[in-house]
């Protein structure tokens, strides 16, 4: 046997008993869309427009999509709802969304009525725990609107309440997805709740917070890390990490500032 061999067999005995765990895995779909691998190989996908013009190889990306465990939809407008139902009819992925938004993503998008329940459906507020207990999931409110459009996209109904996510991970890092909203000064209560390791933060302006203002929430929440999305997607999304970058400075945020490439996979 190979010095490599005994080596690899001696890691998978002592490991474990060290207490080792593996890393949780961050991917960027450009705009809001994210992928979160778990340290035991759960997929969460967020906001999952796959195929939004800032990720080149969408199409190729949607097609390689496997296994996904849970489905987290911020709020019911296109470029975030994005091509979560083709996903979860392939995957058989629950949805996490507010409990009005995933009544209406089923009556009138087409997602599979049997992956919306009340075990991943919530509201503002509440948490809920899922896949056996390695992830909690905290319902946080955002400034912003809901709408959901049918599947003919000639009709728009209501989406209920807009929201983010606090997705709290066993052996893993607390991430905050912003969803779509303006600075709100009840992000301050985040941190009191539970410290924020990763906070997805959308920059873009014209529909969400600029890069100033954005600055001002991380100060409130006061993540360790803090990744900038939704913007650039379309010409109206004006922020810029560069502009987040100074804005971060000029309001003392301490965050560390990581800006993902899209397609780039980071490790917590």
């Amino acid at each position: 046997m190979s010095f490599f061999r005994i080596f690899a067999v001696l890691a998978a005995l002592l490991l474990p008993a060290t207490g080792y765990s593996a890393p949780t895995e961050l991917t960027w779909y450009g705009h809001s869309a994210f992928k979160v691998k778990t340290p035991e190989g759960k997929v969460l996908l967020i906001d999952p427009w796959i195929t939004n013009p800032a990720n080149k190889s969408g199409k190729e990306d949607l097609e390689k999509i496997g296994k996904v465990d849970l489905i987290l939809i911020s709020h019911g407008h296109f470029d975030h709802v994005g091509d979560a139902v083709e996903i979860a009819k392939k995957t058989g992925a629950k949805l996490v969304s507010s409990f009005d938004l995933g009544t209406s993503l089923v009556k009138y998008a087409g997602y599979p009525k049997d992956q919306a329940g009340f075990d991943t459906l919530g509201n503002s507020g509440g948490e809920i725990t899922v896949l056996d207990g390695e992830v909690r999931i905290a319902f946080i409110p955002a400034v912003h609107s809901s709408s959901v459009m049918s599947q003919d996209g000639k009709e728009t109904h209501m989406g209920g309440s807009p929201g983010g996510f606090l997705i709290m991970i066993k052996n893993g890092p607390a991430i905050y997805h912003t969803g779509d909203t303006d600075l709100f000064s009840d992000m301050s209560l985040i941190p009191r709740f539970r410290k924020v390791d990763v906070m997805l933060a959308c920059i873009g302006d014209h529909f969400t917070m600029g890069p100033e203002r954005a600055a001002m929430a991380v100060k409130l929440v006061g993540p360790k890390w803090v990744i900038p999305m939704h913007y650039g997607t379309f010409p109206v999304l004006t922020g810029t990490p560069e502009a987040f970058s100074s804005a971060l400075r000029e309001n003392h945020a301490k965050a560390k500032l990581r800006v993902m490439k899209v397609g780039e996979t980071i490790e917590f």
